[in-house]
């Protein structure tokens, strides 16, 4: 019990820390600084300089209060509470959310802000809802025994197959078949290392494979930047998490199968339902549906930022139409449950209400003068990894990059300086400047659960068929800073330093 307090304590600690390095003028605001804040934080689309129709007011330092609760009660509800916080959840999360935004509308008359990440999380829980309604209807069935090294080949395997569909969808195909797999020897450490290789690293390639790089090439980063980049940050980090994984693994000799006959395995894999991978293609494709690139792309126009819709009913239509005509067989097959994206959909409504303080304090402090004098490649790494663990790292990225950017008298809505920025150009250091902000953001967001989207709803995969993962903060004690923490510090000694 003490050390789960302790736990509690250190998060709770490090939110504070967040929050007190910022400067007091970044915290109250001045009218100059809002508007550079709001220059940052207006992403994926195009930003603009005033919300809502006018003038308004920076969030003040104590709003990111229900943020914090928030955190808190995800890492202590499973804990101390869990009846409650398991019927409870989503009345906390919808609650919390609208304390803020209501703050916003009313207290600080800032409408653009809500409203545009309402549209973010639109955007946000309709690919994560496809792509696992989607792979719900693939069973894949590998009939082998479970040894440490077909463990490794199906984390190498979603490692790479992350930059052609994704973290998410690399995720929600692959974590069934691998807990099948291993059945009868399952442990958490299973699903962390899962959750480090296939559901983060692993899309460090191209701009498919994680949110902040899709923002990245949107604004003007070429495609192939990404593999040409980061390809040899993603090959050592995925030998290094890989070779661990192997190390614990091999130590684990549990068998849970309570039969007294041995196992006949057949050494075959399997698929059912694999008509649903059109399904998952339609996905794939609809994402390159965005308006502030194709301009034929319909969209809602508001307040001068465009924003999609029909990539989003695009995708609700793949969740329905994917799940209505499912092999029923692969279904059943796969224990398919609604309750971890249910779970997903609440907890994000809460964290999507209640970051936005946060996001604009940093963000604020990232376009501030100070800031700005502040940008080097160890800033730029360590600021954007530590704030993409806890924060959403596609809107972190972009506030990273356009405070580099910033810095050298480059603006990130020009797609012409975003490209020369991106090669080097005029630009001293840009490369490694964005290599470090692009490396971070996909690597830091398997610090925590909520690093990146997948995270979470692994985890509540993994608990739904009964394995016993860890608390928020104990995820990030016991196996973040012991096993994430100094490959990261490798990575920036190598690389960034």
């Amino acid at each position: 019990m003490r050390l789960h307090f302790q736990r509690v304590l250190v998060g709770l600690l490090f939110l504070l820390i967040l929050t007190a390095i910022l400067p007091s003028e970044v915290q109250a605001g001045t009218s100059s600084e809002i508007i550079e804040a709001e220059l940052v934080i207006n992403t994926p689309d195009e930003a603009i300089s005033s919300g809502g129709g006018g003038d308004h007011s920076a969030a003040p330092g104590w709003l990111v209060t229900p943020f914090a609760i928030l955190l808190l009660m995800i890492a202590t509800g499973p804990l101390f509470y869990e009846h409650f916080w398991h019927k409870a959840y989503p009345i906390i999360a919808v609650i919390l959310a609208t304390v803020v935004v209501l703050y916003y509308i009313f207290a600080l008359h800032n409408v653009h802000q809500p409203v545009h990440h309402l549209f973010e999380y639109i955007q946000f829980i309709a690919l994560l809802s496809s792509l696992y309604i989607a792979s719900g209807g693939i069973m894949i069935n590998v009939d082998k025994e479970a040894t440490p090294l077909a463990n490794v080949i199906i984390l190498l395997v979603g490692a790479v197959i992350a930059n052609f569909i994704g973290t998410t969808g690399a995720s929600m195909l692959l974590i069934r078949p691998f807990i099948r797999l291993n059945r009868f020897r399952i442990k958490g450490y299973h699903i962390i290392f899962f959750i480090f290789v296939v559901s983060n690293i692993g899309g460090s390639l191209t701009p498919i494979g994680d949110p902040p790089l899709f923002l990245g090439f949107l604004k003007g980063v070429p495609f192939f930047w990404t593999l040409t980049h980061n390809f040899v940050p993603w090959l050592i980090a995925i030998i290094v998490q890989v070779s661990i994984f192997y190390l614990f693994d091999i130590k684990n000799k549990a068998n849970y199968n309570t039969d007294d006959e041995p196992v006949n395995y057949t050494n075959k894999i399997t698929l059912i339902g694999t008509k649903n991978f059109l399904w998952l293609g339609v996905v794939i494709f609809s994402v390159f549906l965005d308006p502030n690139v194709l301009e034929w792309v319909p969209a809602i126009e508001y307040d001068g930022t465009k924003f999609s819709y029909i990539r989003e009913l695009i995708m609700f239509s793949v969740a329905f139409l994917s799940f209505k005509l499912a092999n029923k067989e692969a279904i059943k097959g796969n224990d398919f449950s609604f309750e971890p994206i249910k779970e997903v959909t609440y907890i994000f409504i809460g964290i999507f209400g209640t970051m936005m303080p946060a996001l604009e304090l940093v963000g604020g402090f990232a376009a501030s003068p100070e800031g700005i004098k502040m940008i080097t490649q160890n800033t730029l790494y360590w600021g954007t990894g530590i704030l993409s663990g806890f924060l959403d790292n596609a809107p972190t990225y972009i506030n990273f990059l356009t405070a580099a950017m910033a810095s050298q008298g480059a603006t990130i809505n020009n797609m012409a300086e975003v490209v020369t920025y991106a090669s080097g150009g005029t630009y001293a250091n840009s490369v490694l400047n964005l290599k470090a902000i692009s490396v971070a953001a996909v690597f830091f967001g398997a610090m925590t659960y909520i690093g990146n989207g997948p995270n979470f709803m692994v985890k509540s995969i993994a608990e739904q068929v009964g394995i016993k993962m860890p608390s928020f903060f104990g995820y990030i004690i016991r196996y973040s800073l012991p096993l994430l923490l100094p490959l990261f510090l490798i990575t920036w000694f190598l690389f960034f330093r």
